[in-house]
């Protein structure tokens, strides 16, 4: 499974975008708001993938945070909700706004997400309005993480196989051990290494 991107930025559109990874050329499905937070073409950029397989096509889509994965991923385990619409319900709103819209009950504004009938968005609150009245967005914790290097920096140790309180100990010590100058995602992922094999 393609857990994230790391690579340079060749083209971008409002719903797709291309990455290079090391001569390697993803296409990946993105949402609106995704867009809106891209670097510009040739830049680098960190995304966190989901693969989509169906019988017929693969599709890799991806996320700037982990709020908006968690979120796409909750959604399609809801009775007529697919990656398009998921992926349409993450341009239309946030996690947070999406989550005031589900425990208000706001089908109006569910309903005006394309894809989204009254009856689904009737699903979407039944289902999940419960679980998000508890607590926060899905996925909320990481997203507050991934803001910085130290987040890219520990997702990228879960992906590697490592437990996340062994991921999460391993940066910190790294971010005390560099300078501020050099706290950028490689070099956390370097010295967090050298710290969990040494």
């Amino acid at each position: 499974m393609i857990d994230f991107l790391r690579g340079r930025l060749v083209h971008k559109d409002p719903v797709t975008i291309t990455v290079d990874v090391n001569g390697i050329g993803y296409a990946v499905s993105i949402s609106l708001q995704t867009y809106d937070r891209l670097p510009s073409t040739g830049e680098e950029v960190f995304l966190l993938t989901h693969l989509h397989v169906r019988e017929d096509v693969m599709q890799l889509f991806g996320f700037l945070h982990e709020s908006e994965r968690a979120l796409f991923r909750l959604l399609q385990g809801i009775s007529g909700i697919g990656a398009r619409i998921a992926l349409n319900i993450l341009s239309k709103c946030g996690a947070a706004e999406f989550r005031d819209y589900v425990i208000s009950g706001n089908l109006g504004a569910l309903t005006s997400i394309p894809g989204v009938g009254k009856k689904t968005a009737e699903r979407i609150v039944v289902e999940l309005r419960d679980k998000m009245a508890k607590g926060e967005p899905p996925g909320s914790a990481a997203s507050a993480s991934a803001d910085d290097p130290r987040g890219e920096a520990i997702m990228a140790l879960l992906a590697l196989g490592y437990p996340r309180q062994v991921a999460e100990k391993a940066i910190l010590k790294a971010t005390h051990e560099l300078s501020t100058e050099e706290r950028n995602t490689g070099n956390l992922i370097k010295a967090a290494l050298r710290t969990i094999s040494g």
